[in-house]
């Protein structure tokens, strides 16, 4: 018997609460829903915000690592990933949190717990 099917399920699963959660922060997909891939979430960084600084602040306060942009895209979107371990709801809700709080500390305007992550 494989465990295949329930994995991809819950790597869907998992991206659709992070998707909705990061919808709820303002935040919009750099591709098209068809082409999205639950694992890897490349999202739009909102203007006035600072890349560098919200990654350091994840790892340091959170201990949460996200990727940027590459090439073109450098300073532009986040790569957040949910691979194997971090496929899990309560890292879905904890990485909402901590974004919200740093996104806020850029003076970013959302509503407290839009992003529908836990406050740490």
């Amino acid at each position: 018997m494989t465990l295949a099917p329930a994995r991809w399920e819950r790597h869907r699963r998992n991206h659709l609460a992070l998707k909705a959660g990061l919808n709820g922060l303002g935040l919009n997909y750099l591709a098209a829903d068809a082409y999205i891939l639950p694992a890897v979430n490349a999202v739009r960084i909102p203007a006035d915000v600072d890349d560098l600084a919200v990654r350091k602040r994840l790892l340091s306060e959170f201990g949460i690592e996200i990727g940027g942009g590459l090439g073109d895209f450098k300073g532009k979107l986040w790569r957040i990933g949910l691979m194997g371990y971090n496929s899990r709801p309560e890292i879905v809700l904890l990485f909402l949190a901590a974004l919200e709080q740093c996104l806020a500390g850029h003076g970013v305007k959302v509503a407290p717990g839009a992003g529908g992550g836990r406050r740490r």
